[in-house]
């Protein structure tokens, strides 16, 4: 339990199509004046080096931030993104990946809180020690899943909730679904973005349906697959569940995908795409 480094994966398509949505839903939330809370509830080490062991073993941001960080036909939608990627590796060599805290931190704004929470014993204090000159966040040792109970509604009424779990539980799945119906009931107009991988499709179906039957409407899925469905071991896809999406999520996306599917998978396998899971 509880055996799971991002550092193996950090930087790879998941995290550029995971980070991408973020980016964009922070920026649509500083349109307005008002505060919001930024509430991760796996935040993981915050920053991952690129020569590590654990990423030079398998190499996967090779295959993701690696192939579009420097690309100088990039849409300008994918700019707060990769100008945060830029940041940490400012001698224009591809050393550092920002995870979502280090995203969010750069993001938001002097007034905006971040409260991030992480079970790792080796990845918290990783996290701690970013984060320890920021008085803008909280950073506990805590069950990510439980601070939608215990930190909804924020003050300002305002807030985004990303839920990243490592999915090395199968209980992962259900507990995602479950902790935003919890999470919604107490703070209805938050945005909510549940990352999913594609190991086995039926999974990710399950997933929805709970979703699509637990009465919470507007709900927006995007998605992007690299190779095809397959019942070999490894990850095919990854997605994000939008609850709540800024207005303008579905357009921007829809307009990016097609750009970042091309980029990112030259073979032109697997598929992209940002659709509603239940309208309005």
């Amino acid at each position: 339990m509880l055996s799971y480094r991002h550092s193996f994966h950090a930087g790879n398509h998941a995290d550029v199509l995971k980070h991408t949505v973020l980016s964009l839903i922070l920026s649509a939330m500083k349109e307005k004046e008002k505060p919001f809370l930024y509430l991760d509830s796996h935040a993981g080490a915050g920053r991952y080096l690129l020569s590590s062991e654990q990423a030079e073993r398998t190499g996967e941001y090779l295959e993701g931030i690696a192939r579009i960080w420097q690309r100088d036909d990039a849409p300008a939608l994918l700019a707060p993104y990769l100008e945060v990627v830029r940041h940490f590796n400012r001698a224009g060599q591809l050393r550092y990946y920002p995870g979502s805290p280090l995203l969010a931190r750069q993001l938001l704004r002097g007034e905006d809180k971040l409260h991030l929470t992480e079970l790792h014993v080796s990845d918290y204090p990783l996290l701690r020690s970013e984060f320890h000159k920021d008085p803008r966040a909280s950073v506990l040792r805590a069950d990510g899943y439980q601070q939608l109970k215990s930190q909804l509604p924020p003050a300002s009424r305002r807030g985004v909730v990303l839920i990243d779990p490592p999915y090395e539980l199968k209980t992962d799945y259900q507990d995602g679904v479950s902790a935003i119906q919890k999470g919604y009931k107490r703070f209805a107009t938050g945005v909510y973005a549940l990352w999913y991988p594609v190991v086995l499709r039926q999974q990710v179906k399950r997933t929805l349906s709970a979703l699509e039957q637990s009465g919470i409407r507007r709900i927006l899925q995007i998605e992007l697959a690299v190779r095809p469905d397959s019942d070999r071991r490894g990850m095919t896809a990854s997605g994000m569940i939008v609850i709540n999406p800024p207005w303008k999520l579905e357009q921007q996306m829809n307009a990016l995908l097609p750009w970042l599917h091309q980029t990112l998978v030259p073979s032109g396998q697997g598929h992209a795409f940002a659709r509603w899971l239940v309208p309005e």
